[in-house]
């Protein structure tokens, strides 16, 4: 099978507007969630989350192309810019049609479906514009990518609520393991920052009104973030005869489902992925140095996983250290696998733990190295991205320095 490398990464997200004040801000253990900053605020019990602040579309594109996407699309193209620009590729003749895009997103254009419900319900309009449905549908961002960069191959979005980067990622990895492709852009895109997607959301009570602690006793629930972040996964002899720098290689993919139920995560499928991923990657638990969780500050989410944690890596599970990173940019759903694979991919190559902020208090059911509050320098050869969504969709990565 073929060899998968890393070349080129980009985001938008709470903490950065690109990857490197993104690393950076990790590595500070700053905070991107606060006040949000939208439409009818305080009709929203839950009134913070991860937001990208600041940002203005006029700057990035023009009116034709704002008509057309939505803001996770722009955040979309914007990360894609910036992986596609370092790695230095360019897509033309055999290569663009064996190149593709696999992204996932959750919620698709959900900014846009709250501006026209409002429009048609509560401005009592008719009509709307004829582009609304080409602007909100969940594989509009993939689109987009392609035709901005003449990508002909595999394209198609993957949606499993918070795994859904995770998956996407994984089929990116083993359409190019497989000779199926030889370059695949990939991640994840979300952005449910609006009036109607908080609101949905709250119906859950899974939200916290104040912050995201992931594994701190006194954690009350998970708090929402946008964004994207976008990789350039890369046939290793390709990017080798080119000359590429290579950030990290992917070395292990798997994915299962609880069959269970609908919200509630399972121990025993967690740990079963982990196992499943090493297994993939030939990778001995005792090689894993760093787990970026999907840890998202819930009562039952956060000791089902430090408890399967446990269960797939034996008693080194207590040698290894593990962190949630949605405690500085909040829960982007569909896209928060992606901007978690910055965190691994500076654990590899920068040699920097990502810490789990917010850390208050210790909780005998999450007794494991969570990197509490401040980053750490360690060298690790492996690690593992976690995602475990609802409906029992659970997606693991396993990635190795080169």
């Amino acid at each position: 099978m073929k060899r998968v490398v890393i070349t080129g990464q980009g985001t938008v997200n709470a903490l950065g507007m690109n990857v490197p004040d993104t690393l950076e801000a990790m590595r500070e253990g700053q905070c991107g969630i606060g006040p949000l900053e939208i439409r009818d605020v305080d009709r929203l019990a839950i009134q913070i989350g991860g937001q990208v602040k600041g940002y203005d579309p006029g700057a990035e594109f023009n009116r034709q192309q704002i008509v057309l996407y939505d803001r996770f699309t722009q955040f979309t193209l914007l990360s894609a810019r910036e992986a596609i620009a370092q790695s230095g590729l360019n897509f033309i003749g055999d290569l663009a049609a064996r190149s593709g895009v696999v992204l996932g997103n959750s919620g698709g254009g959900m900014n846009t479906l709250d501006e026209n419900y409002r429009t048609v319900y509560e401005a009592g309009k008719n009509r709307v514009h004829p582009f609304v449905v080409p602007k909100l549908m969940n594989n509009a961002a993939a689109s987009h990518v392609s035709m901005e960069f003449n990508l002909k191959g595999p394209t198609f979005t993957v949606a499993t609520a918070c795994a859904s980067s995770n998956h996407a990622m994984g089929q990116a990895f083993q359409f190019i393991r497989s000779g199926m492709a030889e370059v695949m852009i990939t991640g994840g895109s979300e952005s449910m920052l609006c009036f109607g997607g908080v609101k949905a959301w709250e119906g859950l009570r899974v939200m916290s009104k104040d912050a995201c602690r992931p594994f701190s006793a006194n954690r009350n629930g998970m708090v929402q973030g946008e964004g994207a972040a976008i990789f350039v996964f890369e046939e290793y002899e390709h990017a080798k005869a080119r000359g590429a720098e290579i950030i990290a290689e992917v070395i292990g993919f798997a994915m299962t489902s609880d069959a269970a139920d609908i919200v509630m995560p399972s121990k025993q499928n967690a740990a079963r992925t982990m196992e499943l991923a090493m297994r993939d990657a030939g990778v001995n638990p005792e090689e894993v140095g760093y787990i970026n969780a999907h840890g998202t500050g819930t009562a039952a989410n956060d000791k089902t996983e430090c408890a399967a944690v446990a269960d797939a890596l034996g008693h080194h599970a207590n040698d290894l250290m593990i962190s949630s990173t949605k405690s500085m940019h909040g829960h982007l759903i569909g896209g928060t696998g992606a901007v978690e694979l910055l965190a691994c991919t500076m654990a590899l190559k920068d040699r920097v733990i990502a810490p789990t902020i917010g850390y208050e208090e210790p909780d005998p059911e999450c007794a494991l190295d969570v990197v509490p509050n401040t980053a750490r320098d360690a060298e690790v050869d492996v690690v593992l991205s976690n995602a475990f969504a609802f409906g029992g969709l659970n997606a693991v990565l396993a990635l190795r320095r080169v």
